[in-house]
Parts: structure tokens; C-alpha cells; sequence
């Protein structure tokens, strides 16, 4: 099902049906602020399993997740003072932050090193979604396997809508991924170069 949702004020009886999806164990394409991802309530391990499986994707790779704000990463992260520091200026952004996981986090949520990658993007419908639901919701790239990443939400549901409950579309995106930085240890470490500028963080770790 394809549901046209406004990415600049979204409508609340529209999020309030994703959501009821979700909350059931649906899975969804939705837009962030850099790809299109697909998604589910992390709770929900059986929706966790089915975006495995709809990927083709090793569940050695964990998936990261959406929360709605930094307060809301401190519940499911551990954030030190410098962590805190980073992340409260580069969000919300496209940046994706690779942390150590609190005991809130599901296991298949998990790494071996027990840590988490968590977004908050520039993304109203994002946000709105997280903060309806009340959870955090996985985030991985609409694409199976090493297929290129959808940046068209029809196209979306034309290649996957069979197997998601919704594709929320947002409009098109491009196909830039998340920058992502690992604030596990003393000083940031840039993991992947995507929108998000590192610049100013490469001075840091220096």
C-alpha cells in the first residue's frame, strides 16, 4: 500500500495508520532525511526477523534505529560527555552514531561488542512516527541485498510493496547513505563518509 504522507507537516491520521501497522508487526519504507529506509517497531522481534529476511541480510549485521531526540538515545545508549557533546550538535541530521547499548535494547538488535547505531534525522515524518509509536523503529536502506538503494517510493512499491505492509511516500530522495561515527571510545571516529560533514569531526580525532 502506498500512502502519501507531507514530509514538511505530516498528517496525523496517516501516521496514526502507520503506526497501528506497526504496532501489529508491520513493516514499512519510509523516508529519513538521506534514503529511503525500511522499518518496523524494534520490539517487535518478529518484524526485526521479517526486515532480515526481506533483505537477505546476515544477522551477524545488526540493523541500527530511530530515535525521536538526544534524551530519547540516552535510554537505549550510553552517552559520555563527549559523546553528548558531538551528537547534540549534529542532530537532528544525517548522521548515523555507533554507541554502547543500554539494557533496553533487544538482543537482536545487538553486535557482539554490544553497541548500537542510532539516527535521529531531519525528518518531521521520522520523528513523528518514533514519537507516536512511543518505541524506536529500525532504520536499514530499501534495498535486498547488494541491489542499489530505491530513491523512488513508487519504485519502491513496485519491487517491494509485496512484501512490506506500507511504503510511505515522502516524494523522492536521493541516494546518499548517513555519515556514521563510532562514539564508543575517547575521540570520534568517522566509519562511513555519506551526507552528513565530517570535516570539523576529522580535526577532532586528530
Amino acid at each position: 500500500m502506498l500512502l502519501k504522507i507531507n514530509p514538511i507537516n505530516p498528517q496525523k491520521h496517516l501516521i496514526g495508520r502507520v503506526v497501528e501497522d506497526l504496532k501489529k508487526g508491520g513493516v514499512m519504507a519510509y523516508p529519513t532525511d538521506t534514503v529511503y529506509g525500511i522499518g518496523c517497531d524494534i520490539f517487535v522481534k518478529s518484524a526485526v526477523e521479517r526486515i532480515y529476511r526481506i533483505k537477505g541480510r546476515d544477522k551477524k549485521k545488526p540493523l541500527s534505529f530511530i530515535c525521536e531526540d538526544l534524551k530519547h538515545i540516552s535510554q537505549y545508549a550510553i552517552v559520555g560527555d563527549n559523546a553528548y557533546r558531538i551528537m547534540r550538535r549534529l542532530i537532528p541530521g544525517p548522521y548515523t552514531f555507533i554507541l554502547k547499548a543500554t539494557k533496553l535494547v533487544p538482543k537482536v538488535m545487538l553486535t557482539k561488542r554490544e553497541t548500537v547505531g542510532i539516527r535521529v534525522p531531519a525528518s518531521e515524518i521520522c520523528r513523528t512516527l518514533v514519537h507516536e509509536l512511543g518505541h524506536p523503529i529500525v532504520t536499514t536502506s530499501a534495498n535486498v541485498s547488494n541491489d542499489a538503494i530505491i530513491s523512488d517510493p513508487e519504485e519502491i512499491e513496485k519491487k517491494l510493496g509485496k512484501l512490506l505492509d506500507v511504503v510511505i511516500d515522502g516524494g523522492p530522495l536521493p541516494q546518499e547513505p548517513s555519515t556514521m561515527i563510532d562514539l564508543t571510545g575517547d575521540a570520534p571516529i568517522v566509519v562511513r563518509e555519506g551526507k552528513g560533514d565530517t570535516g570539523w569531526l576529522k580535526n577532532i580525532s586528530a
